[in-house]
């Protein structure tokens, strides 16, 4: 059986046995997580800029679009939408945690999560709709599903909150002084064993690097990284569902590295 099934297997009989602890095991009586919109404003390029808002109880988090093996990666779904043609998500910067030896990423509190949506008629207002499966996470982990609409106007208004959180998106390849970033590509069993070679200055003492595909159903392991001198050495596996060996084209992979407060993405690496 691949690591990949697994993964899953682990996964469903979580969230199987999580109805048992409803009421009890740390998890508070109201919500745990409030979803609501930020409607924000058109801009100058015709696309209209919000945001998602989730408003976290005390001591509980959700997570980052890649969230480890320890986390339950969010989705969305638009349907019943009128006037949206495309949706850009613009993450700001997690936190990395560790958990009982697992790493995962996200956040705590309160995430300002601004999405970009290009209306199909730039002159008309947007109905949004939307249905969000994500992960909220104390002592257990907590599949929720939340619904919310919103319309938002042609004309808008700028929103000083969602202005932070795009100033708080990880910063570029150039702007974290890449030099540049070579990828190995190895067959394994089960998939292949991505080995990337990044050419930057470090951004703290205990440097993270994770990598993303845009096939969300291959599993990535957590990455080993390592400073050598100017380089920063990453290296995961990566297992599609067929558990085989498969074409990868090193300009799908994002990586991003996370250090000290930091956090520096780069996409597409060369042989």
């Amino acid at each position: 059986m691949t690591r990949f099934r697994i993964l899953a297997l682990a996964l469903a009989a979580l969230v199987t046995a999580l109805p048992a602890f409803a009421g009890g095991h740390g998890i508070p009586d109201g919500p745990v997580a409030e979803v609501d919109v930020l409607p924000g404003w058109r801009t100058p390029q015709g696309t209209h800029m919000a945001a998602l808002r989730i408003t976290l109880a005390p001591g509980w988090k959700t997570y980052w679009r890649a969230p480890g093996d320890a986390g339950i990666p969010p989705r969305f779904g638009w349907s019943g939408s009128r006037n949206l043609s495309a949706v850009q998500f613009h993450w700001p910067r997690p936190e990395v945690y560790t958990i009982n030896g697992m790493r995962s990423i996200g956040y705590y509190g309160e995430l300002i999560l601004p999405i970009e949506l290009t209306p199909t008629d730039a002159t008309q207002d947007i109905a949004l709709t939307a249905k969000i499966e994500m992960g909220v996470c104390q002592e257990v982990c907590i599949p929720m599903t939340a619904r919310i609409s919103a319309d938002l106007n042609a004309a808008g208004a700028s929103d000083a909150r969602i202005a932070t959180a795009l100033n708080a998106q990880p910063t570029s390849a150039r702007e974290g002084r890449v030099a540049g970033v070579t990828c190995r590509i190895e067959p394994i069993r089960d998939g292949l064993r991505l080995t990337a070679q990044i050419t930057m200055p470090a951004i703290g003492s205990n440097e993270v690097a994770v990598f993303e595909l845009p096939d969300q159903t291959i599993w990535i392991s957590e990455a080993a990284s390592n400073r050598q001198g100017a380089q920063l050495v990453a290296s995961s596996d990566l297992v599609p569902p067929s558990g085989a060996p498969f074409m990868l084209d090193r300009s799908d992979v994002r990586i991003t590295v996370f250090g000290d407060g930091r956090a520096v993405e780069m996409k597409g690496c060369s042989g």
